[in-house]
């Protein structure tokens, strides 16, 4: 999943940076209000984590534009404020849930779980095509039963793909979504990843499941479909 992270603490949201890229999401980063909702408001992301407190533009007013301009994109605000009041006006804007600073990382994962199930009712707890399953909680895949491991980028890709099972995603797109905002669209790295996740997905079992669609990009799909 593809998240952006707004924080001008540079130590805050390196600290969150990589413990999420360690789990497997691709994330952006904007260090104030106006970048953040510009970014907000012009990449489709999966879910928005906003510090309260930023220069130029702050969390509340992002959260109230975004509202406004009917972006249903979950929300988390970070604020280091602790009053109720404070908890209750964040939440008034739009937001989705709200974590108060300090935050063990663990607690930040299970809202942002948390926060990903409601938001994504398209989402099952574990997605199926044919024999392949992913959970996406545990980041775990099995095809045939058999618990196939992947890395990172591999997973995060396979995942996307069963999101739009039968629709063709063109590599630009995949790079959106999987990869990060700085990310060369001119590079092959989707064909390298595809060709990896291929032979873990794909070879040995008697269907294919991956698609090449010429001249566009890939698709994922039972033969019949």
């Amino acid at each position: 999943m593809r998240l952006l992270l707004v924080e001008d603490d540079e130590s805050v949201a390196r600290f969150i940076l990589k413990g999420l890229r360690e789990e497997r999401y691709a994330v952006d980063i904007a260090t104030d209000g106006e970048n953040g909702l510009f970014m907000a408001e012009t990449t489709p992301y999966d879910l928005l984590i906003l510090d309260v407190m930023l220069p130029k533009l702050d969390g509340l007013s992002i959260c109230r534009r975004l509202r406004a301009a009917r972006n249903k994109t979950p929300i988390l605000l970070l604020t280091a404020r602790e009053a109720v009041d404070d908890r209750v006006a964040g939440l008034d804007t739009g937001a989705d849930d709200y974590l108060t600073k300090p935050f063990a990382f663990p607690e930040l994962l299970a809202r942002i779980r948390a926060l990903l199930r409601r938001g994504g009712s398209q989402h099952p707890s574990i997605m199926k095509v044919a024999d392949l399953e992913l959970d996406p909680v545990a980041h775990r895949v099995w095809r045939g039963g058999q618990e196939i491991t992947l890395t990172n980028k591999e997973y995060a890709l396979l995942e996307y793909l069963m999101w739009n099972e039968n629709r063709v995603l063109t590599r630009t797109a995949i790079i959106d979504h999987v990869w990060d905002i700085q990310f060369d669209v001119l590079t092959n790295i989707v064909d390298v990843q595809i060709k990896s996740l291929r032979i873990k997905m794909d070879r040995g079992f008697p269907t294919q499941l991956i698609y090449t669609v010429r001249g566009v990009g890939y698709v994922l799909k039972t033969k019949e479909t």
